[in-house]
């Protein structure tokens, strides 16, 4: 579903500042792969999912999801294949329109947009049934403002909006690192149900150790730029944090407060 060949991205080069984010990535994810990605900061992670996303463009190499080669494409066009949820609950939804309205907005992801209404009886309960299928009650009030939701609530609404379509990718930027505890579990049983019953190809990026054992097939480690361990099927599954922490003993310089906390 996706192929990473030689993928580099260099940042302020030539200067003082320059920065190597990622040097000559390979790797290949199968359609319904869910791959954890772990690192430090400064790793190269999110600037993985920018160069993928097509926030960034890249130096050198080549990104293919599903054989279509998208290297060159502005992120609008990626649209259609993409969907991501970022960190922070609050980027992914527009605060002052409706519940329903965010989720008429999703389900256009890549189209082209005519002049007729979003919003017709029968979406409106498609999307009712869509929305409390999160569990959250939130199918009882889908004229209110999402600015008015927490941001748990937002996050979850978020992820339903990013897989409404069935995206070919997608991708996941610590989508739960703002949210308090409990809330952030619920929004990662709640991926992990969506992501399962759509078979979706999902990359998560998680500061949390835990979390990057316990969810997906496959987990990815990064450093300076690099993938430096790449681990699947039943020995993933073995996979322990005290395993993972060794992993981390060359590149302990890096290893943050949060993670370690995590």
């Amino acid at each position: 579903m996706l192929k990473i060949k030689n993928v580099s991205k260099t940042f302020y080069k030539g200067t003082i500042n320059e920065k190597k984010a990622l040097v000559d990535i390979n790797f290949e994810l199968k359609d319904g792969d869910f791959v954890t990605v772990i690192g430090g900061n400064g790793a190269g992670k999110s600037t993985l999912q920018n160069v993928i996303s097509g926030l960034y463009a890249v130096d050198s190499g080549i990104i293919e999801i599903d054989g279509t080669n998208i290297t060159n494409l502005p992120e609008y066009k990626r649209a259609k294949y993409i969907g991501r949820v970022f960190q922070d609950p609050m980027i992914g939804t527009a605060s002052n329109m409706q519940i329903e309205e965010n989720l008429a907005l999703a389900d256009k992801r890549g189209e082209k947009r005519t002049f007729k209404w979003m919003l017709n009886r029968d979406k409106k309960i498609f999307f009712k049934e869509k929305v409390a299928s999160l569990g959250l009650g939130l199918e009882d009030r889908m004229e209110s403002k999402v600015g008015l939701l927490s941001g748990g609530q937002r996050q979850a609404l978020t992820l339903l909006m990013a897989t409404i379509k069935k995206p070919d990718l997608l991708l996941l930027d610590e989508h739960t690192a703002a949210l308090d505890p409990r809330t952030a579990k619920k929004v990662l049983t709640l991926t992990e149900e969506i992501v399962g019953d759509n078979n979706i190809t999902t990359i998560m990026i998680t500061h949390n150790m835990k979390d990057a054992i316990q969810y997906g097939n496959r987990l990815i480690m990064m450093d300076a730029g690099k993938i430096i361990y790449d681990v699947s099927g039943d020995e993933k599954k073995k996979l322990t944090i005290e395993m993972l922490l060794k992993k981390f003993e060359t590149v302990e310089d890096k290893i943050s407060d949060r993670m370690i906390l995590s």
